[in-house]
């Protein structure tokens, strides 16, 4: 089997106790994606660690920076290069060449610097480069900033269409209890009739970094509705990745439940940066979620229309109570579709095409 599969290392695996980069961990790992790639993967590497680099390289300089903010940005700047020049080294000694991709949440707002990002990484895997991804922290700003680097995957996965994205991290999977229950069990195949992921948080499940346990669930179950198999696993175990791809039991795993459309995709990255919003009546809400119609949102349907918006632009739709149903790219502008509010046989403000709908 082969295909294409992101990788992310978390910052629990490639560091040490001491909070600095593990380097045995770096080698075994990147030994493993070597294997990968002679099998005919295409591999994408989202890492963290960079900040952690950052620690054995900025020393004592550090001391002279005393705004917060800026030592992370000075930490992450002065650890990409130790990053990456030991990952470079690493997959040198198997004869390939690795690209640095840094990433903020602006590149995946905006329909073309998207499809600017997706060819760069296109051109890459085509050429037999591995590209090793991590969010830009020098630039990034808070409300700019992702979730953490899983969000970043799960969004490349997407972008990419990969097969597998496998989200490494230091626990065996998600836990269907409290991970000190002797009755608690690693969950193998994630079922969304079987399990509830908001019950399973509260049960107790091990926060998994930065993010925390929802949101890795939240971006696995997500990221499997586009047709991508997600495995929450333990980067810690040598050969994960050869276990991962080969369907043998590793961690949990969340199979695809269904495929999307390079629109419908690009979309579903583009949650929180809609430029307005419509609000819809109970009968176009009912119709938009109805999983066995394909329906476009018309103006019949809208009751409210707020914000300025253009044509192409991402626009939010929410249900008769305010909360959201999705998002989807503008037909027309604002004034257009004010006019059209509730009347029929208008064409649509979002047609099917380029409507997501959120689970």
């Amino acid at each position: 089997m082969s295909g294409r599969i992101v990788v992310k290392i978390g910052s629990q695996v490639l560091c040490d106790e001491q909070g600095e980069l593990n380097l045995a961990v770096l080698e075994q790992l990147a030994g493993q994606i070597g294997r990968l790639a002679a099998d005919g993967w295409q591999v994408l590497m989202v890492s963290s660690g960079a900040v952690a680099a950052g620690r054995g390289v900025a020393g004592q300089k550090l001391e002279r920076v005393n705004d917060p903010v800026a030592r992370k940005q000075v930490l992450a700047a002065t650890g990409q290069v130790r990053l990456m020049e030991n990952y470079r080294a690493l997959f040198a000694r198997q004869e390939l060449t690795i690209a640095q991709v840094l990433a903020s949440k602006s590149d995946f707002q905006t329909r073309r610097h998207y499809l600017n990002m997706r060819g760069c990484i296109d051109g890459l895997l085509t050429a037999g480069i591995i590209p090793v991804i991590n969010e830009n922290d020098v630039v990034s700003i808070t409300e700019l900033m992702f979730t953490d680097n899983d969000e970043l995957a799960g969004l490349l996965a997407g972008m990419v269409n990969a097969d597998l994205l496998c989200l490494l991290s230091t626990v065996p999977g998600v836990f269907d209890g409290h991970p000190d229950d002797p009755a608690t069990q690693c969950i193998d195949t994630w079922d969304d009739e079987k399990h509830q992921s908001d019950e399973i948080v509260q049960r107790g499940a091990s926060a998994l970094g930065r993010g925390g346990m929802h949101s890795k669930l939240t971006i696995a179950r997500r990221t499997a509705q586009l047709g991508t198999t997600v495995v929450i696993a333990d980067g810690t175990d040598r050969d994960i990745l050869f276990k991962i791809v080969n369907a043998q039991k590793a961690g949990t795993r969340f199979p695809a439940v269904g495929g999307a459309s390079p629109a419908k995709r690009w979309l579903a990255s583009t949650d929180g940066h809609a430029v307005g919003s419509v609000t819809v009546n109970s009968g176009a809400a009912e119709a938009l979620t109805d999983r066995s119609r394909l329906a476009s949102l018309l103006p019949v349907g809208i009751e409210a229309i707020d914000g300025s918006f253009s044509q192409g632009d991402v626009i939010q739709v929410c249900a008769p109570d305010g909360s959201v149903l999705g998002c989807g790219r503008a037909g027309y502008g604002h004034e257009e579709a004010r006019q059209s509010i509730g009347k029929r046989g208008q064409k649509p403000l979002i047609h099917y095409d380029y409507l997501y709908l959120v689970d």
